[in-house]
């Protein structure tokens, strides 16, 4: 079978405070941010942010909901850390700027031959940088990270999972990976060429309680995988219903991309996603992303309103 899913799309958690999410993706870990606009389900407005590299790619595309003051539990069944890629010999470079920062971080580590660092933003979200000369996508640059050390993209997503075998057929059979590697109690599946943006790792947790499925601040939301069409997107769902996976949303309307969304039988909440062709410069010019307050055209009639329910941000300069 011809699986849909290329790699990774987006990945999506809860922050705490917007600015503190702001200046943290922004100037800490050097993201381009890329779309102020809200959560589009629901009476009450809460920011959606969205970051990239630089040329805002699928795959690149970090998106968060400021949910301060309510607060999220971590746990099995989440993204454990996310990963991105930066360059050859740069995790010195990264360990002083954390350092420099107040960044809580681990130092460097290893795992699968890679060097990498976890580190936590403010609400408690963890994070990795991790080593790929092989990885060529545009970095947004600023003026304390140069290109040579800057965020290319997504590597993957560590997952936590109690049981492995069930989120390992989920990952195989439902969405095309592979298993490439085990050590210790981490899992690693590719999709096509393997490598930045195409790699998932599960990490057995078999005590771990299970983490909240709800919004909340301090905990990832979901991991959304990238589908090149809305008729492959038809396809997967197919797929997936094909299988058994019933816990599959109908395709839902987000703008920037059309996605599904399927409960993984390890609690982690998957999104296949399929980005229209305008991308994130559907409503704003390209080199204007993530300068405004933009918001989809059945909210527009209640801008006022939203407005008030939600704390001005400082934008940084050079966005």
């Amino acid at each position: 079978m011809n699986y849909p899913v290329t790699g990774l799309h987006h990945v999506t958690s809860c922050a705490g405070n917007a600015q503190e999410d702001v200046d943290f993706l922004t100037q800490v870990v050097g993201l381009r941010m890329i779309k102020q606009t809200i959560l589009f389900d629901g009476k009450k407005a809460f920011y959606h942010l969205y970051y990239s590299n630089a040329k805002a790619e699928p795959g690149s595309v970090m998106t968060t909901f400021p949910y301060d003051p309510i607060k999220g539990r971590k746990g099995s069944g989440q993204i454990s850390s996310t990963s991105y890629t930066v360059g050859k010999n740069s995790l010195p470079f990264w360990k002083e700027h954390f350092d420099k920062h107040k960044t809580s971080h681990d130092g460097i580590e290893e795992r699968f031959g890679q060097k990498f660092i976890r580190f936590d933003h403010p609400a408690g979200l963890s994070f990795e940088m991790i080593e790929d000369p092989a990885d060529n996508r545009d970095p947004w640059t600023t003026d304390e990270i140069g290109g040579s050390e800057a965020v290319r993209g997504f590597y993957g997503v560590v997952l936590s999972v109690r049981e492995v075998e069930e989120e390992e057929r989920f990952f195989v059979d439902a969405l095309g990976f592979r298993k490439t590697g085990e050590e210790g109690p981490f899992h690693r599946f590719e999709t096509g060429a393997g490598g930045a943006n195409r790699t998932m790792i599960l990490k057995h947790e078999p005590d771990r309680k299970q983490g909240s499925w709800t919004f909340g601040a301090g905990t990832p939301h979901h991991v959304a995988l990238n589908v090149p069409s809305d008729e492959l997107l038809t396809e997967q769902k197919n797929w997936y219903e094909e299988l058994g996976y019933t816990d599959c949303s109908e395709i839902k309307d987000r703008q920037y991309f059309h996605s599904i969304y399927c409960r993984s039988p390890g609690g982690i909440l998957v999104e296949c996603a399929a980005t229209v062709p305008e991308g994130f410069a559907k409503d704003e010019p390209f080199e204007q992303l993530g300068h405004h307050l933009l918001l989809p055209p059945w909210f527009e009639n209640r801008r006022a309103e939203v407005e008030a329910m939600l704390p001005r941000l400082r934008v940084p300069q050079g966005f």
